[in-house]
């Protein structure tokens, strides 16, 4: 993940890019690049989503991505370990026995 990280900051530096990526600005981007994503899924089964448009379904979750990993680089967020911490957390949110099969949110379980 680390070596994505610096290649992904290598593009942004190449650019002079970074003067636009405050923590809001990447935060908000982050909210446009997902719902682009979501464009692709509107007014279509899931199905036919995939089947039309999966190329471009694959970069819009680059994009989400790409701004996700810079904010953490910038906030010096150890994305693998923020990761693995809320991992953690939804396993106590979500225990197997309460959760297995379900779709309910934690507080309905």
């Amino acid at each position: 993940m680390e070596n994505l990280i610096k290649k992904i900051i290598a593009f942004r530096d190449e650019r002079n890019w970074k003067q636009f990526h405050n923590p809001k600005d990447l935060a908000v981007s982050i909210s446009i690049e997902a719902a682009e994503l979501l464009e692709n899924f509107q007014w279509r089964s899931s199905e036919e989503a995939v089947q039309k448009d999966l190329e471009n379904i694959r970069d819009e979750i680059a994009d989400v991505v790409i701004y996700a990993m810079m904010l953490s680089h910038d906030l010096d967020i150890d994305l693998e370990e923020a990761i693995l911490n809320k991992l953690e957390k939804n396993k106590a949110k979500y225990p197997v026995e309460k959760a297995y099969g379900s779709k309910e949110k934690y507080t309905e379980l």
